[in-house]
């Protein structure tokens, strides 16, 4: 039975790949910097590991209680908005040190058994933003294109050996915390010398008649991306995203 481990699964986006996965009988190993299992249904394919992908003491003992996996799902992440004139710099460090550092210290630590084995697959999740500009957000922005480009380049080293890289890219989201996690983030907003713009971006974001992405729809693109060797290398999720896609091509 196949085996899948999580990153940020204590709310939106990984809680629900977690919980799909787990109804179609994987062994799920559900990761989050404080763990709790109430979150998910009980099961005894489920396992509930504390995992900081920030930290690269979590990240060895995470991996190593975890043992033989057959997927990595890297979903941690936080978002920030800010003009780029006023984004702190230590906020655009904590920005790559979870999005894309993370994603890579925590790729590299099961990268040796997939190597060995000569299967496995990594999905990164990172963001539809990715494929367009949008104002205020640059930084994070930055932090997921750069898993973007980390992964596409990665798929052709470990062709050879029978890993598969994807990306999971999500919309906009109203199901999940990333609105809290970014407003600790934020800063010059309510500077006046970007009001338009901070006004036209926040009535984008709360305007409900727009397409969203349903965690749902995020699942349902890391599962394929996951079971299906013929999916694209870029898995735009939600009606949002696809949008997006489709523009971009």
């Amino acid at each position: 039975m196949n085996t899948v481990l999580i990153t940020g699964c204590s709310s939106g986006f990984g809680l629900e790949i977690a919980r799909y996965f787990l109804a179609r009988d994987w062994h799920v190993i559900a990761t989050m910097r404080t763990p709790r299992a109430d979150l998910l249904p009980p099961s005894e394919r489920l396992r509930v590991l504390a995992l900081d992908v920030t930290d690269p003491d979590s990240i060895r003992h995470a991996v190593e209680a975890a043992g033989p996996i057959d997927v990595l799902v890297n979903n941690a992440g936080f978002g920030a908005a800010s003009p780029a004139e006023f984004v702190p710099l230590d906020t655009v460090r904590e920005l790559f040190e979870t999005n894309t550092f993370g994603t890579i210290a925590l790729t590299q630590a099961v990268l040796p058994q997939f190597r060995q084995r000569r299967a496995g697959v990594i999905v990164n999740v990172t963001s539809s933003v990715t494929l367009r500009a949008m104002p205020l957000i640059g930084a994070y922005r930055a932090s997921k294109a750069a898993v973007n480009a980390f992964t596409e380049s990665m798929a052709l080293e470990l062709e050879p050996f029978g890993v598969r890289t994807r990306l999971v890219l999500p919309g906009r989201s109203p199901e999940t915390r990333f609105g809290d996690n970014a407003r600790a983030h934020m800063h010059g907003l309510d500077d006046e010398t970007y009001a338009d713009v901070v006004k036209q971006v926040f009535a984008h974001l709360q305007d409900t008649s727009s397409p969203v992405t349903l965690s749902q729809d995020v699942a349902e693109a890391v599962w394929r991306a996951a079971t299906d060797p013929s999916s694209p290398m870029r898995i735009p999720a939600g009606a949002d995203a696809e949008a997006w896609a489709a523009e971009a091509r």
